[in-house]
Parts: structure tokens; C-alpha cells; sequence
């Protein structure tokens, strides 16, 4: 793939600097980005493979057998991993995971867990000589993909849900959110659950429900 193709095929995946071309390889496309070793496009490969679902069927073998070597393949299942660790931070799924989840093994499991408290953290995520930069992992996916969905009702749904999440990410623990979302659902929470909303939860839910602190947190933001 030519690099002016490349870029072209960016743009329609999620990268809106560069100027859209008609048709996008999804397969190709995500393979180059890989091989390219470059930390900028890595850091933008959640966003990618996100777009790219939105696109085609990701097929994760037909991009395996296009990386010419073993440490290109390796590479590739460390940026899925650490995509897989971004979304399950931000409690996003997509529908490719059930095929995504057959080319991963349970270390690979627990490194998806592992990184996701980096990134949450804004520890460095990295694998042999690489090295991830949590904070413009983040940045690089709260900018694109926000600008990937503005266009239709049903993305302007995702926006909000995704916003939401976002939001809750940065007040709440993944287990806190876990028990927000099922008392919002209205679903029934364990002994264990009860104690630790009421000890840990309840004082922020009952504070973010403060109208006088809305407008506070607006007047601030737009000063």
C-alpha cells in the first residue's frame, strides 16, 4: 500500500486531518498501520479498529496474514489488547469481540486487565521496546471518536452513551459503576453491594444530583 493510500484510508477510518479517499481496505489499512511502527498512528489504533468495524467485517486473520514477519504479529495482538483495554475502561463493546476473543489467551486476559488500570492510572503501557503514552491514548480516542459521531440520530446516541461513560470513568471505580448501573435498572444488589453503595457511592450520586453544583461546574467551565 502506497503511503498516500494509507493516509487516504486513515482519514476514513477515524482520522480526520487527512484528506478522505473513495474506497478503504479495511484489512490492509489496519495491517500498514501496524507495520509502520509509529507510536502516533499506535495511539490512534483504537480508534481505527473501532471506525473500521463501523465499516466492514474486521477480520483479524486475513490482517494477521498480511504482517510480513513475528514481531509484527506480536505487535498487532499488544495494540488489540490495549484497544480491548481502552473500550472495557470506557465499559464500551463492540460486535467483532466474540471473534476477537478466539486469538486471545487467558494471560492474554489478564494483560487486558493489567492495562486497563494503566491507562486509567496514566502508567506507561508498554511491550518489548514500545512504549505507550496512556494520556494521548485518551486524548487521541475522547478527539476522534467523538468527531466520528456527531453526523445521525443513532450516533448521536452513541455520543451520549459513550460521554456518559466517559464521565462516569472519571468519578467511579469500574465496580462502582457496575452497582450505579444496576440500580439504575432497578436490578437487585447483594448484601455486599447495599453496604458498599451506601458507604462509598451514595454521598457523590447525592452531590452530582445538586442542581447548585451544575451550574457552579458550568459557570466554572465557561469562564
Amino acid at each position: 500500500m502506497k503511503a498516500n493510500e494509507l493516509i487516504n484510508n486513515l482519514s476514513k477510518l477515524g482520522l480526520p486531518m487527512f484528506e478522505p479517499s473513495e474506497e478503504v481496505n479495511v484489512k490492509e489499512t489496519l495491517a500498514e498501520v501496524v507495520k509502520s511502527h509509529d507510536v502516533r498512528l499506535w495511539e490512534t489504533f483504537p480508534v481505527l479498529l473501532a471506525n473500521a468495524s463501523e465499516i466492514a467485517d474486521v477480520d483479524f486473520k486475513a490482517i494477521l496474514d498480511l504482517l510480513p514477519d513475528k514481531q509484527s504479529k506480536i505487535n498487532l495482538k499488544y495494540l488489540l489488547i490495549m484497544s480491548w483495554a481502552l473500550y472495557s475502561l470506557y465499559n464500551l463493546k463492540f460486535p467483532w469481540y466474540n471473534k476477537y476473543k478466539s486469538y486471545i489467551s487467558n494471560d492474554d486476559k489478564s494483560q487486558i486487565k493489567t492495562w486497563k488500570n494503566y491507562i486509567a492510572h496514566d502508567d506507561v503501557i508498554s511491550w518489548n521496546d514500545n512504549k505507550i503514552n496512556p494520556v494521548r491514548l485518551k486524548k487521541s480516542f475522547d478527539l476522534y471518536f467523538k468527531q466520528e459521531l456527531a453526523t445521525t440520530k443513532s450516533q448521536i446516541q452513541r455520543h451520549e452513551d459513550f460521554s456518559l461513560a466517559y464521565s462516569l470513568s472519571q468519578l467511579f471505580s469500574p465496580k462502582q459503576i457496575d452497582i450505579l448501573n444496576k440500580k439504575s435498572k432497578g436490578l437487585p444488589l447483594s448484601k455486599t453491594e447495599q453496604e458498599y453503595y451506601s458507604r462509598s457511592i451514595k454521598k457523590k450520586v447525592v452531590a452530582l444530583a445538586n442542581s447548585e453544583l451544575h451550574t457552579l461546574a458550568k459557570k466554572i467551565l465557561h469562564q
